[in-house]
Protein backbone atom coordinates (compact mmCIF):
# COMPACT_ATOMS: atom_id res chain seq x y z
CA UNK A 1 0.00 0.00 0.00
CA UNK A 2 1.46 3.23 -1.00
CA UNK A 3 0.99 6.40 0.80
CA UNK A 4 1.12 9.48 -1.79
CA UNK A 5 1.11 12.15 0.76
CA UNK A 6 3.74 10.09 3.06
CA UNK A 7 5.77 10.30 -0.41
CA UNK A 8 5.47 13.91 -0.80
CA UNK A 9 6.50 14.68 2.81
CA UNK A 10 9.48 12.53 2.74
CA UNK A 11 10.31 14.40 -0.72
CA UNK A 12 9.98 17.71 0.96
CA UNK A 13 11.94 16.91 3.70
CA UNK A 14 14.57 14.64 2.30
CA UNK A 15 15.24 17.64 -1.03
CA UNK A 16 17.78 16.89 -3.01
CA UNK A 17 18.73 13.31 -0.73
CA UNK A 18 15.61 11.76 -1.93
CA UNK A 19 15.21 8.53 -3.47
CA UNK A 20 11.52 7.77 -4.68
CA UNK A 21 10.10 4.31 -4.42
CA UNK A 22 10.56 2.23 -7.34
CA UNK A 23 7.35 0.48 -8.67
CA UNK A 24 6.15 -2.49 -7.12
CA UNK A 25 7.96 -5.21 -9.41
CA UNK A 26 11.56 -3.20 -8.56
CA UNK A 27 11.42 -2.72 -5.17
CA UNK A 28 10.69 -6.30 -4.58
CA UNK A 29 13.47 -7.71 -7.01
CA UNK A 30 15.64 -5.30 -5.24
CA UNK A 31 14.79 -6.30 -1.74
CA UNK A 32 14.72 -10.16 -2.12
CA UNK A 33 18.20 -9.40 -3.49
CA UNK A 34 19.38 -7.45 -0.18
CA UNK A 35 17.61 -10.05 1.64
CA UNK A 36 19.76 -12.70 0.31
CA UNK A 37 16.75 -14.39 -0.90
CA UNK A 38 18.13 -14.38 -4.66
CA UNK A 39 21.76 -14.99 -5.68
CA UNK A 40 22.57 -15.94 -2.30
CA UNK A 41 25.58 -18.22 -3.85
CA UNK A 42 27.02 -15.48 -5.56
CA UNK A 43 28.96 -12.69 -3.77
CA UNK A 44 28.11 -9.30 -4.48
CA UNK A 45 30.67 -6.71 -3.27
CA UNK A 46 28.04 -4.54 -2.77
CA UNK A 47 25.79 -6.95 -0.66
CA UNK A 48 28.24 -9.16 1.17
CA UNK A 49 31.12 -7.35 2.07
CA UNK A 50 32.08 -7.04 6.11
CA UNK A 51 31.12 -3.72 5.40
CA UNK A 52 27.11 -4.21 5.05
CA UNK A 53 26.85 -6.98 8.03
CA UNK A 54 23.59 -5.93 8.92
CA UNK A 55 22.51 -6.20 13.07
CA UNK A 56 18.90 -5.39 12.16
CA UNK A 57 16.35 -5.80 9.94
CA UNK A 58 16.93 -1.68 8.78
CA UNK A 59 18.55 -2.13 5.02
CA UNK A 60 19.33 -0.12 2.56
CA UNK A 61 17.98 -1.32 -0.72
CA UNK A 62 19.74 -0.21 -3.90
CA UNK A 63 17.60 1.03 -7.01
CA UNK A 64 18.00 2.41 -10.39
CA UNK A 65 17.35 6.19 -8.39
CA UNK A 66 20.01 5.53 -5.33
CA UNK A 67 20.04 3.58 -2.35
CA UNK A 68 16.97 3.68 -0.47
CA UNK A 69 17.25 3.82 3.38
CA UNK A 70 15.31 3.17 5.07
CA UNK A 71 13.71 -0.25 4.28
CA UNK A 72 12.59 -1.89 7.72
CA UNK A 73 11.81 -5.75 6.22
CA UNK A 74 12.50 -8.78 7.85
CA UNK A 75 11.34 -12.77 6.52
CA UNK A 76 9.69 -15.00 8.58
CA UNK A 77 7.94 -18.27 7.80
CA UNK A 78 8.21 -17.85 4.52
CA UNK A 79 6.46 -14.49 4.21
CA UNK A 80 8.34 -11.01 3.75
CA UNK A 81 7.41 -7.94 5.94
CA UNK A 82 8.25 -4.88 5.06
CA UNK A 83 7.91 -1.45 5.03
CA UNK A 84 9.32 2.63 4.34
CA UNK A 85 9.29 4.48 7.47
CA UNK A 86 9.12 8.49 6.68
CA UNK A 87 12.63 10.20 8.14
CA UNK A 88 11.26 13.43 9.41
CA UNK A 89 14.16 15.48 8.54
CA UNK A 90 17.61 15.44 6.28
CA UNK A 91 19.11 11.71 5.36
CA UNK A 92 22.51 13.04 5.10
CA UNK A 93 24.74 12.28 7.38
CA UNK A 94 22.48 9.46 8.13
CA UNK A 95 20.16 10.07 11.71
CA UNK A 96 20.67 7.48 14.48
CA UNK A 97 18.14 5.01 14.47
CA UNK A 98 16.78 5.76 17.64
CA UNK A 99 16.17 9.35 16.58
CA UNK A 100 13.49 8.12 13.33
CA UNK A 101 9.84 7.56 15.01
CA UNK A 102 8.82 6.11 11.69
CA UNK A 103 10.82 2.91 12.74
CA UNK A 104 9.08 2.03 15.80
CA UNK A 105 6.00 2.98 14.47
CA UNK A 106 6.29 0.83 11.23
CA UNK A 107 7.96 -2.14 13.09
CA UNK A 108 4.61 -2.25 15.47
CA UNK A 109 2.56 -2.40 12.53
CA UNK A 110 4.53 -5.19 10.57
CA UNK A 111 4.26 -7.02 13.92
CA UNK A 112 0.81 -6.46 13.96
CA UNK A 113 0.37 -7.95 10.77
CA UNK A 114 2.03 -10.78 11.72
CA UNK A 115 0.25 -11.64 14.40
CA UNK A 116 -2.54 -11.15 12.30
CA UNK A 117 -1.29 -13.88 9.20
CA UNK A 118 0.82 -15.92 10.98
CA UNK A 119 -1.80 -18.67 12.51
CA UNK A 120 -2.96 -19.32 9.14
CA UNK A 121 -0.18 -20.27 7.41
CA UNK A 122 -0.18 -23.62 7.53
CA UNK A 123 -3.62 -23.80 5.75
CA UNK A 124 -3.02 -21.65 2.53
CA UNK A 125 -6.55 -20.95 1.46
CA UNK A 126 -6.88 -19.04 4.71
CA UNK A 127 -3.77 -17.42 4.77
CA UNK A 128 -4.96 -16.09 1.18
CA UNK A 129 -8.03 -14.42 2.63
CA UNK A 130 -6.94 -13.30 5.73
CA UNK A 131 -3.88 -11.37 3.26
CA UNK A 132 -7.01 -10.46 1.08
CA UNK A 133 -8.58 -8.74 3.68
CA UNK A 134 -5.44 -6.81 4.90
CA UNK A 135 -5.64 -3.92 2.45
CA UNK A 136 -9.29 -3.42 4.45
CA UNK A 137 -7.90 -3.53 7.56
CA UNK A 138 -4.85 -1.08 6.37
CA UNK A 139 -7.78 1.34 5.64
CA UNK A 140 -8.38 1.25 9.28
CA UNK A 141 -5.60 0.88 10.69
CA UNK A 142 -3.27 3.42 9.00
CA UNK A 143 -5.79 5.76 6.73
CA UNK A 144 -3.23 8.21 6.17
CA UNK A 145 0.25 6.68 6.33
CA UNK A 146 0.44 7.03 10.24
CA UNK A 147 0.06 3.85 12.54
CA UNK A 148 -3.43 4.83 14.56
CA UNK A 149 -3.92 0.99 15.26
CA UNK A 150 -1.50 -1.95 15.10
CA UNK A 151 -3.50 -4.66 16.75
CA UNK A 152 -4.73 -5.81 13.25
CA UNK A 153 -6.34 -8.65 15.29
CA UNK A 154 -8.98 -6.23 16.73
CA UNK A 155 -9.75 -4.65 13.39
CA UNK A 156 -13.41 -5.35 12.11
CA UNK A 157 -12.82 -7.35 8.78
CA UNK A 158 -16.47 -7.39 7.80
CA UNK A 159 -16.60 -5.36 4.44
CA UNK A 160 -19.99 -3.86 4.38
CA UNK A 161 -18.84 -2.12 7.37
CA UNK A 162 -15.50 -0.44 5.56
CA UNK A 163 -15.78 2.53 3.11
CA UNK A 164 -13.01 2.61 1.00
CA UNK A 165 -13.89 6.16 0.52
CA UNK A 166 -16.17 8.03 3.30
CA UNK A 167 -19.79 8.72 2.11
CA UNK A 168 -19.66 11.75 4.66
CA UNK A 169 -17.41 14.35 3.44
CA UNK A 170 -17.71 15.41 7.33
CA UNK A 171 -16.29 11.81 8.04
CA UNK A 172 -13.18 11.80 9.58
CA UNK A 173 -10.22 9.71 8.67
CA UNK A 174 -9.86 8.29 11.70
CA UNK A 175 -13.50 6.99 11.69
CA UNK A 176 -12.97 3.72 9.14
CA UNK A 177 -16.35 2.07 10.03
CA UNK A 178 -19.85 3.23 11.13
CA UNK A 179 -21.77 1.54 13.69
CA UNK A 180 -25.33 0.92 13.97
CA UNK A 181 -27.36 -0.07 17.37
CA UNK A 182 -27.96 2.04 21.00
CA UNK A 183 -25.01 4.22 21.92
CA UNK A 184 -22.87 3.06 24.71
CA UNK A 185 -19.83 4.50 25.94
CA UNK A 186 -16.79 2.59 27.50
CA UNK A 187 -14.27 4.62 29.29
CA UNK A 188 -11.29 3.22 31.94
CA UNK A 189 -8.42 4.68 33.61
CA UNK A 190 -5.51 3.16 34.16
CA UNK A 191 -2.76 4.51 36.60
CA UNK A 192 0.32 2.62 37.14
CA UNK A 193 2.95 3.29 40.24
CA UNK A 194 6.25 3.21 39.91
CA UNK A 195 8.79 3.36 43.14
CA UNK A 196 11.85 3.27 44.40
CA UNK A 197 12.37 2.92 48.14
CA UNK A 198 15.83 2.71 50.01
CA UNK A 199 14.69 3.32 54.04
CA UNK A 200 17.97 4.99 53.66
CA UNK A 201 18.67 8.94 55.60
CA UNK A 202 21.05 9.87 52.16
CA UNK A 203 18.92 8.28 49.91
CA UNK A 204 15.70 10.25 48.37
CA UNK A 205 12.74 7.32 47.92
CA UNK A 206 10.92 8.41 44.41
CA UNK A 207 7.34 7.41 43.30
CA UNK A 208 5.94 8.26 39.72
CA UNK A 209 2.04 8.25 38.44
CA UNK A 210 1.35 7.53 34.71
CA UNK A 211 -2.30 7.13 33.87
CA UNK A 212 -4.28 6.23 30.52
CA UNK A 213 -7.38 7.07 30.02
CA UNK A 214 -9.08 4.32 27.27
CA UNK A 215 -12.62 5.40 25.51
CA UNK A 216 -14.57 2.47 23.38
CA UNK A 217 -17.23 4.95 21.75
CA UNK A 218 -20.04 2.75 19.73
CA UNK A 219 -22.18 5.78 18.64
CA UNK A 220 -24.12 6.20 15.20
CA UNK A 221 -23.29 8.68 12.77
CA UNK A 222 -20.13 10.04 10.50
CA UNK A 223 -18.63 12.60 13.11
CA UNK A 224 -20.39 12.04 16.49
CA UNK A 225 -19.03 14.76 18.63
CA UNK A 226 -18.31 13.73 22.37
CA UNK A 227 -16.85 15.81 25.16
CA UNK A 228 -15.86 13.30 28.10
CA UNK A 229 -14.19 15.23 31.68
CA UNK A 230 -11.89 13.56 33.95
CA UNK A 231 -12.55 14.63 37.79
CA UNK A 232 -10.20 15.51 40.52
CA UNK A 233 -11.35 15.17 44.66
CA UNK A 234 -10.95 18.88 46.59
CA UNK A 235 -7.09 19.59 46.72
CA UNK A 236 -5.96 16.84 45.07
CA UNK A 237 -2.69 17.16 42.95
CA UNK A 238 -3.03 18.43 39.80
CA UNK A 239 -2.46 16.34 36.19
CA UNK A 240 0.62 16.91 34.81
CA UNK A 241 1.98 16.11 31.40
CA UNK A 242 -0.95 16.12 29.16
CA UNK A 243 -0.81 14.26 25.74
CA UNK A 244 -3.82 13.86 24.11
CA UNK A 245 -4.99 11.54 21.28
CA UNK A 246 -5.39 13.51 17.87
CA UNK A 247 -9.12 13.19 17.66
CA UNK A 248 -9.53 15.84 20.57
CA UNK A 249 -10.77 18.97 18.61
CA UNK A 250 -10.12 21.51 21.31
CA UNK A 251 -8.33 21.50 24.69
CA UNK A 252 -7.09 24.20 27.18
CA UNK A 253 -3.39 24.82 26.22
CA UNK A 254 -2.76 25.62 29.85
CA UNK A 255 -3.81 22.25 30.38
CA UNK A 256 -0.61 20.26 27.90
CA UNK A 257 1.48 23.43 29.14
CA UNK A 258 1.54 21.41 32.88
CA UNK A 259 4.72 19.88 33.09
CA UNK A 260 5.94 17.69 36.27
CA UNK A 261 9.34 19.08 35.36
CA UNK A 262 8.76 22.25 36.85
CA UNK A 263 7.99 22.36 40.44
CA UNK A 264 4.21 23.04 41.46
CA UNK A 265 3.39 26.44 41.90
CA UNK A 266 -0.30 28.63 41.23
CA UNK A 267 -0.11 28.99 38.24
CA UNK A 268 -0.41 24.80 37.52
CA UNK A 269 -3.56 24.10 35.91
CA UNK A 270 -6.32 22.28 38.03
CA UNK A 271 -9.01 21.22 35.55
CA UNK A 272 -11.61 21.09 34.44
CA UNK A 273 -10.24 18.39 32.47
CA UNK A 274 -12.68 18.32 29.42
CA UNK A 275 -12.04 16.86 26.25
CA UNK A 276 -14.36 17.01 23.33
CA UNK A 277 -13.44 14.54 20.65
CA UNK A 278 -14.72 12.92 17.50
CA UNK A 279 -14.17 9.21 18.79
CA UNK A 280 -12.55 6.78 16.05
CA UNK A 281 -14.34 3.40 15.78
CA UNK A 282 -12.14 1.35 17.58
CA UNK A 283 -10.93 1.23 21.59
CA UNK A 284 -8.51 4.23 21.98
CA UNK A 285 -6.11 5.70 24.77
CA UNK A 286 -7.65 9.52 24.61
CA UNK A 287 -5.09 10.74 26.83
CA UNK A 288 -1.78 10.17 29.48
CA UNK A 289 -1.03 11.68 32.22
CA UNK A 290 1.66 11.92 34.94
CA UNK A 291 0.57 13.51 38.89
CA UNK A 292 3.11 14.16 41.70
CA UNK A 293 0.89 12.69 44.53
CA UNK A 294 2.70 12.94 47.74
CA UNK A 295 2.83 9.44 49.18
CA UNK A 296 3.32 6.14 47.70
CA UNK A 297 0.36 3.36 47.85
CA UNK A 298 2.79 1.12 49.93
CA UNK A 299 5.79 1.96 52.34
CA UNK A 300 8.18 -0.47 52.95
CA UNK A 301 11.16 -1.79 54.49
CA UNK A 302 13.02 -4.46 53.71
CA UNK A 303 16.82 -5.80 55.93
CA UNK A 304 19.26 -8.66 53.85
CA UNK A 305 21.97 -9.51 56.69
CA UNK A 306 24.04 -12.36 56.00
CA UNK A 307 25.47 -14.26 59.40
CA UNK A 308 28.03 -17.02 58.47
CA UNK A 309 26.28 -19.34 55.84
CA UNK A 310 23.01 -17.83 56.92
CA UNK A 311 20.66 -15.00 55.27
CA UNK A 312 18.47 -13.34 57.67
CA UNK A 313 15.88 -11.25 56.21
CA UNK A 314 13.06 -8.73 57.61
CA UNK A 315 10.19 -6.86 55.34
CA UNK A 316 7.97 -4.72 56.66
CA UNK A 317 5.27 -3.65 54.66
CA UNK A 318 2.88 -0.41 55.31
CA UNK A 319 -0.27 0.41 53.65
CA UNK A 320 -0.93 4.32 53.88
CA UNK A 321 -4.33 5.18 55.57
CA UNK A 322 -5.67 6.67 52.32
CA UNK A 323 -5.35 3.75 49.88
CA UNK A 324 -8.78 1.81 49.53
CA UNK A 325 -7.93 -1.29 51.28
CA UNK A 326 -9.67 -4.02 49.01
CA UNK A 327 -6.75 -5.54 46.16
CA UNK A 328 -7.45 -8.05 43.22
CA UNK A 329 -4.36 -9.25 44.48
CA UNK A 330 -1.14 -8.21 46.18
CA UNK A 331 1.86 -10.42 46.36
CA UNK A 332 5.86 -9.49 47.00
CA UNK A 333 8.33 -11.33 46.06
CA UNK A 334 11.92 -11.95 47.40
CA UNK A 335 14.91 -13.32 44.92
CA UNK A 336 17.88 -14.14 45.44
CA UNK A 337 20.56 -13.83 43.14
CA UNK A 338 24.10 -15.22 42.31
CA UNK A 339 23.55 -18.04 44.83
CA UNK A 340 21.69 -21.44 44.59
CA UNK A 341 18.71 -23.43 45.57
CA UNK A 342 17.21 -22.71 48.95
CA UNK A 343 18.22 -25.41 50.93
CA UNK A 344 16.43 -24.21 54.25
CA UNK A 345 14.05 -21.85 55.09
CA UNK A 346 12.61 -21.04 58.64
CA UNK A 347 10.14 -18.04 58.63
CA UNK A 348 7.53 -16.01 60.35
CA UNK A 349 4.75 -14.29 58.63
CA UNK A 350 2.14 -11.89 60.47
CA UNK A 351 -0.20 -12.06 57.26
CA UNK A 352 -1.08 -14.07 54.28
CA UNK A 353 1.12 -17.10 53.02
CA UNK A 354 4.73 -17.68 51.64
CA UNK A 355 5.43 -19.88 48.50
CA UNK A 356 8.72 -20.67 47.52
CA UNK A 357 9.14 -21.32 43.61
CA UNK A 358 9.95 -24.59 41.93
CA UNK A 359 13.52 -23.58 41.05
CA UNK A 360 13.55 -22.38 44.96
CA UNK A 361 15.54 -19.10 43.90
CA UNK A 362 12.53 -17.01 44.78
CA UNK A 363 10.01 -16.20 47.64
CA UNK A 364 6.38 -15.16 46.83
CA UNK A 365 4.62 -13.72 49.73
CA UNK A 366 1.14 -13.75 49.10
CA UNK A 367 -0.75 -10.97 51.00
CA UNK A 368 -3.75 -11.44 49.22
CA UNK A 369 -7.05 -9.33 49.16
CA UNK A 370 -6.82 -7.10 51.97
CA UNK A 371 -3.82 -5.71 54.48
CA UNK A 372 -5.06 -6.45 58.51
CA UNK A 373 -6.80 -3.87 60.83
CA UNK A 374 -3.16 -2.18 61.32
CA UNK A 375 -2.51 -2.06 57.66
CA UNK A 376 0.94 -3.49 58.66
CA UNK A 377 2.71 -6.59 57.49
CA UNK A 378 5.80 -8.33 58.59
CA UNK A 379 7.95 -11.40 57.63
CA UNK A 380 11.08 -12.54 59.06
CA UNK A 381 12.99 -15.54 57.89
CA UNK A 382 16.35 -17.26 58.15
CA UNK A 383 17.22 -19.25 55.14
CA UNK A 384 20.69 -21.06 53.75
CA UNK A 385 21.62 -22.03 50.27
CA UNK A 386 22.90 -25.33 48.07
CA UNK A 387 25.42 -25.32 45.70
CA UNK A 388 24.64 -22.63 42.58
CA UNK A 389 23.94 -24.11 39.08
CA UNK A 390 23.61 -22.94 36.01
CA UNK A 391 19.42 -22.79 36.04
CA UNK A 392 20.06 -20.07 38.86
CA UNK A 393 19.27 -16.66 38.63
CA UNK A 394 22.02 -14.22 38.08
CA UNK A 395 22.20 -10.55 38.42
CA UNK A 396 25.24 -8.28 37.61
CA UNK A 397 23.24 -5.10 39.34
CA UNK A 398 22.20 -7.38 42.52
CA UNK A 399 25.54 -8.41 44.10
CA UNK A 400 26.15 -8.90 47.87
CA UNK A 401 23.63 -8.07 49.88
CA UNK A 402 22.35 -5.92 47.42
CA UNK A 403 18.48 -7.09 46.69
CA UNK A 404 15.09 -6.05 46.59
CA UNK A 405 11.46 -6.98 47.42
CA UNK A 406 9.36 -6.54 44.14
CA UNK A 407 5.95 -5.75 45.12
CA UNK A 408 2.62 -6.69 42.31
CA UNK A 409 -0.66 -5.68 43.38
CA UNK A 410 -3.96 -4.39 41.87
CA UNK A 411 -6.70 -1.98 43.26
CA UNK A 412 -9.86 -2.11 41.41
CA UNK A 413 -12.27 0.94 41.16
CA UNK A 414 -9.66 3.45 42.64
CA UNK A 415 -6.81 5.33 41.39
CA UNK A 416 -3.73 7.15 42.94
CA UNK A 417 -4.64 11.06 42.12
CA UNK A 418 -8.49 10.09 42.87
CA UNK A 419 -9.20 10.84 39.37
CA UNK A 420 -12.60 9.47 37.45
CA UNK A 421 -14.89 10.24 34.97
CA UNK A 422 -18.35 11.55 36.61
CA UNK A 423 -20.64 9.70 34.09
CA UNK A 424 -23.69 12.89 34.13
CA UNK A 425 -20.25 14.43 32.56
CA UNK A 426 -20.49 12.52 29.70
CA UNK A 427 -21.58 15.15 26.54
CA UNK A 428 -22.98 13.04 23.61
CA UNK A 429 -24.82 14.74 20.69
CA UNK A 430 -26.60 12.23 19.23
CA UNK A 431 -30.82 11.03 19.71
CA UNK A 432 -31.38 8.43 22.33
CA UNK A 433 -29.76 7.89 25.79
CA UNK A 434 -26.42 6.50 25.50
CA UNK A 435 -25.46 3.74 27.57
CA UNK A 436 -22.10 5.16 29.69
CA UNK A 437 -19.96 2.90 31.72
CA UNK A 438 -17.06 3.98 33.51
CA UNK A 439 -14.10 1.92 35.57
CA UNK A 440 -10.55 2.75 37.27
CA UNK A 441 -7.58 1.29 38.71
CA UNK A 442 -4.55 1.06 40.13
CA UNK A 443 -1.14 -1.02 39.04
CA UNK A 444 2.16 -1.73 40.45
CA UNK A 445 4.52 -1.21 38.07
CA UNK A 446 8.29 -1.32 38.85
CA UNK A 447 7.51 -1.14 42.68
CA UNK A 448 10.88 -1.93 44.34
CA UNK A 449 12.16 -1.72 47.90
CA UNK A 450 15.74 -2.44 48.18
CA UNK A 451 17.74 -3.69 51.19
CA UNK A 452 18.18 -0.72 53.56
CA UNK A 453 21.49 -2.60 55.27
CA UNK A 454 23.42 -2.44 51.80
CA UNK A 455 24.35 0.06 48.72
CA UNK A 456 21.47 0.21 45.97
CA UNK A 457 21.45 1.67 42.51
CA UNK A 458 20.29 5.47 43.01
CA UNK A 459 17.51 6.72 41.19
CA UNK A 460 18.60 10.42 43.01
CA UNK A 461 21.16 10.96 45.16
CA UNK A 462 21.68 14.59 46.40
CA UNK A 463 24.72 16.33 45.98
Amino acid sequence: RRFPTVELRAETFNGSTHVPIPSDSSFLKALLFELRLVDEHVFVEQRDSCTRISHSSVHSVATAAGELWPVLAFHKSSLIYACVPLVEGTLEPRPPLLTISGLSQGLALLLGIMDYVSPSRKNEAELNTKIGQLRNLLIQACPLGTPLNTNIRSLNSSFEDIQEMPADKDQPAWRSSTYKGKPQVNVSITEKVKCMQYDQRDVVDTWQVYGAVNCKCDIEGSAPNVTLSLTLPTNAPPLQDIVVHHCVTSVDPAMLMSTSAEPLHDSVYNGPYKFPFIPPSDSFDLCYYTSQVPVPPILGCYQLVEEGSQIKITVNLKLHESIKNSFEYCEARIPFFNRGPIAQLEYKVSYGQLDLSREKSLLVWVIGQKFPKSLEVSLTGTLSFGTAGKEHPTDYVCTGNTAYVKLYFRIPDFTLTGCYVDQHSVQIFVPGKPKITASRELISSDYYIWNSKAPAPMVYKPL
